[in-house]
């Protein structure tokens, strides 16, 4: 099964991509886990992207789409995979179905994650993330069971600079501009279903949960 989240900066389409991940026994990709992976490892592709990532600047879609063509390819994609965050072009996009038609798969749904700008000016007021592990959290509705501390790895918790409020709104208008097009794409496609975010964690995975019909029909993935 190929499930792709879509959301804006302080969606949370993180957290319910992660959750669904567990739910159904996926893997849950994010760009900048499999970014993260191939640096460590020293990759061929991994060095070429850090190259981009080290002078600040977007790591080309060549070398996003290898990335994900390698991971289709390995025993960790083999039962399914949950997007999030990507695709984020129309470009990215149409590549993915490219790569996964020409392995019998498709993708299955996608998810928009929906928040007003205002909305997520305020919520990541109150985030702080893992720069270990890429874990998120929100103060307020999702805190960390210890203060100041990841519950997934036991790293020490910090305010990204990317989550202050002009910094927000930057990245809103730029995910208007470059990542509408993907929804309009999915939604013509007739794959996508949409969950605004503006309830408690819990209450907002269940409607996620309900959209998606994750782990039910059509969970083998196959081209039709």
């Amino acid at each position: 099964m190929i499930i792709v989240f879509v959301g804006a900066p302080g969606s949370g389409k993180g957290t319910h991509a992660r959750r669904t991940a567990e739910r159904c026994g996926l893997r849950h990709v994010s760009t900048g886990d499999l970014l993260r992976e191939a640096v460590d490892n020293h990759t061929e592709l991994g060095l070429k992207a850090e190259e981009f990532m080290k002078a600040g600047k977007l790591v080309p879609d060549e070398i996003m789409m290898d990335l994900v063509s390698e991971l289709l390819d390995s025993p960790e994609g083999a039962d399914g995979l949950v997007f999030d965050g990507f695709p984020r072009t129309l470009n990215q996009a149409e590549g993915l179905d490219e790569l996964l038609t020409s392995r019998g798969l498709r993708v299955d749904k996608a998810l928009l994650v929906d928040i007003l700008e205002d909305e997520a000016v305020e919520r990541m007021a109150l985030r702080v993330s893992c720069p270990k592990c890429g874990a998120v959290y929100n103060l307020k509705s999702n805190p960390p069971k210890v203060d100041g501390v990841c519950d997934e790895c036991g790293g020490k918790l910090e305010v990204r600079p990317d989550d202050r409020e002009e910094t927000v709104r930057a990245r809103f208008k730029e995910f208007r501009k470059l990542t509408q097009p993907v929804i309009d794409y999915y939604q013509s496609k007739g794959l996508l279903s949409s969950v605004r975010t503006n309830g408690p964690v819990e209450e907002v995975a269940k409607k996620v949960a309900a959209a998606l019909d994750a782990c039910g029909e059509g969970a083998g993935g196959s081209a039709a």
